[in-house]
């Protein structure tokens, strides 16, 4: 997953970006890939923060719960491989929460179960390896949720969550999509959204 990772600092360059707030951060490579960038990082997670540094500020509380107001001050908020965890329902106005929080940006990528095919193929003189994966048909089955309470709840590709259905979603809480992409082999679809 490094390149995923690596990516959500990616889509941050050349914009007029300082101040981050990085959404679930995990055990913190993405906050240290940007600390080391120049950007000034707070996280926020329902967990406690498990990155060691203390000079990373950290907002502790439930994403469908916290007000709006103590997300703001931000340039950009990065919430990435998280909203698949919430109901479906509640996507949209964790999407609203964060365009009050009035950053100019906002970094979000879920699975991508969609119709695709990877194939890699590498070769030198003394080795060659190829992979191939292949998605299909999901748009035809429901996604079935995790049985774990942490787990996914939907995914993009699936019956009833499309692309466009998401898109939907992302445009009625007041975003404007900038950019779109799809990163492999772990398959995302990453949005860079600006604040309409």
């Amino acid at each position: 997953r490094i390149g995923q990772q690596w990516f959500q600092v990616h889509l941050l360059q050349g914009l007029a970006v300082q101040r981050v707030l990085e959404v679930g951060p995990n055990l913190g490579l993405v906050s240290a890939l940007l600390a080391n960038a120049g950007f000034t990082v707070t996280t926020m997670d329902m967990m406690p923060s498990l990155d060691p540094r203390p000079d990373i500020p950290h907002i502790q509380g439930e994403l469908t719960a916290i007000d709006g107001f103590c997300l703001s001050g931000h340039d950009a908020i990065i919430c990435c491989e998280t909203l698949e965890h919430l109901p479906w329902d509640q996507v949209q106005p964790v999407l609203a929460k964060f365009h009050a929080a009035a950053p100019d940006y906002l970094i979000i990528s879920v699975p991508y179960m969609g119709f695709q095919i990877d194939w890699r193929l590498y070769l030198n003189t003394v080795t060659a390896r190829s992979k191939f994966s292949v998605k299909k048909l999901n748009f035809l089955r429901r996604f079935r949720p995790d049985v774990d309470p942490w787990g996914h709840k939907w995914e993009v590709g699936y019956r009833g969550h499309s692309l466009a259905a998401l898109a939907a979603k992302i445009q009625a809480a007041g975003w404007q999509i900038e950019r779109r992409d799809f990163t492999t082999p772990a398959r995302s679809v990453f949005y860079l959204l600006r604040r309409g």
